[in-house]
């Protein structure tokens, strides 16, 4: 069975509302370079997919390893009080407080 007539067989066993509301998404989705401008579709620029992966992952990789840095490296309860930024905070959580 040809292309066509494959076509017509699927189109037969749809609607006519249902089969024009379908043309008319296809018409007005997005072409691949705006969605690759709204970040929903990664620019591969030609890279095999085996390579992309292993890209993403060492990026998702570097960007946990400079998360924890910056976690270990963030003042602690005690440093936030002697600058004066969480007493305030603590005073007005005192009444709050178990």
């Amino acid at each position: 069975m040809d292309a066509e007539n494959k076509l017509k067989r699927r189109q037969s066993t749809l609607d006519e509302a249902t089969v024009q509301k379908l043309e008319k998404q296809i018409n007005e989705r997005p072409d691949k370079q705006e969605l690759i401008d709204r970040n929903i579709l990664k620019d591969d620029k030609g890279v095999a997919p085996s390579l992309i992966a292993t890209r993403e992952k060492l990026e998702r990789s570097r960007l946990q390893d400079k998360l924890d840095q910056a976690l270990q490296h963030r003042p602690n309860q005690n440093e936030l009080i002697e600058q004066g930024i969480l007493n305030g905070l603590r005073t007005y959580l005192r009444p709050y407080q178990f």
